[in-house]
């Protein structure tokens, strides 16, 4: 026990919410130590200034961000920064031994002009990018624990990937029918001050945002593409609910055998995650809220079908912050590690 080491871990972007639920998270994790806290705007400020409720378990200064003694000091790095940012850290931080995972959209995309055509960056990472494993687990767990980057799902495309998964994978739907219905709280806009995150204007209303447009699309679509083993295009439709955890995507699409019933499809869905500890299926006729995954990295799924459409009906419930952000990437972490999926993380929701 005298030997015994924690593995030292420094997070990128840590005043955010999604650093933060890192910090919990890490702070919790029997393997890991938190040695380094970084952030530009934030630079010099003791992290329990920006986050007082931490003040009696987090002693550290948010520091300046610099590769060279990030690399120093950790092992494993979180980059919980912006769009565009990984990219121009994680080429140092790899070159310098570190594992990277990254929590923005840099490294989520084999094809880099797909990421300059929806994110408006040119790329100079061509060789970097080309190492990037998706970090959805329940997909890719094999290529995430041999990996030293990780490109880390979004939260939507998590909640509906985990849902559209074993339908593609089984040939089971017609891809192009597909529609993603999708909803998310507030705090996947993140922490900065927001005109139409403001109380008075998202409480007691609903709104569908960036329609047809969205970012995550081309996300989703990758992965349904890879899976389908043809190119396909997803309708996907998010909306902002005035809740602040939680995503909730509803998805839609034409069975192939139209005599296929609920049972058959939850004993697929069964069968497809069955070696997934964070995906949950429902029992038949029961459909999952968001408030059964809230603070944990679960995903619950319900499944039904339309016998009168030939549609297939299944909802996808998990808390963005943790299984759609945070919680996902130290999830890939212990894959990387070689330590079980599970260390670390919450197994129960808040619940009420």
């Amino acid at each position: 026990m005298g030997n015994y080491r924690r593995v030292p871990v420094a997070i990128v972007g840590a005043s955010g919410y999604g650093g933060v639920q890192l910090v919990r998270l890490l702070m919790d994790h029997p393997e890991v130590e938190v040695v380094y806290l970084g952030g530009d705007s934030s630079a010099g400020k003791e992290f329990s200034s920006i986050y007082p409720h931490l003040h009696h378990a987090v002693d550290l200064t948010v520091e300046k961000v610099d590769p060279e003694v990030i690399a120093h000091r950790a092992e494993v790095v979180f980059l919980s920064v912006p769009n565009g940012l990984a990219c121009q850290l994680a080429p140092q931080l790899l070159a310098k031994g570190c594992k990277v995972l990254d929590l923005s959209a840099d490294y989520r995309f084999t094809n880099l002009a797909t990421y300059t055509a929806w994110y408006d960056k040119e790329r100079e990472d061509v060789d970097t990018a080309a190492i990037a494993v998706y970090g959805l687990p329940e997909l890719y767990r094999d290529r995430i624990a041999e990996s030293q980057l990780i490109g880390c799902p979004g939260c939507y495309p998590t909640a509906s990937l985990l849902a559209l998964s074993p339908l593609l994978k089984q040939g089971l739907i017609v891809p192009e029918t597909a529609i993603i219905d999708a909803k998310s709280g507030t705090s996947g806009g993140g922490r900065e001050g927001k005109i139409n995150m403001l109380l008075a204007e998202a409480s007691n209303s609903l709104s569908a945002y960036g329609v047809a447009r969205h970012r995550h699309t081309p996300e989703i679509e990758q992965i349904c593409s890879q899976l389908a083993g043809h190119e396909i295009t997803v309708q996907f439709t998010p909306h902002l609910i005035p809740m602040v955890r939680g995503i909730l995507a509803t998805v839609y699409a034409k069975l192939r055998d139209p005599g296929l019933v609920r049972d058959d499809l939850i004993t697929i869905y069964r069968a497809f995650y069955r070696n997934s500890p964070w995906v949950k299926i429902c029992e038949a006729g029961t459909y999952p809220q968001t408030k059964w995954a809230c603070g944990s990295n679960l995903c619950y799924i319900g499944i039904e079908v339309d016998q009168r459409t030939g549609r297939v009906i299944v909802m996808s419930v998990i808390d963005n912050l943790i299984k759609g952000q945070a919680g996902q990437a130290v999830q890939c972490m212990n894959l990387m590690m070689g330590w079980d999926e599970t260390l670390g993380l919450p197994k129960l929701g808040f619940y009420p």
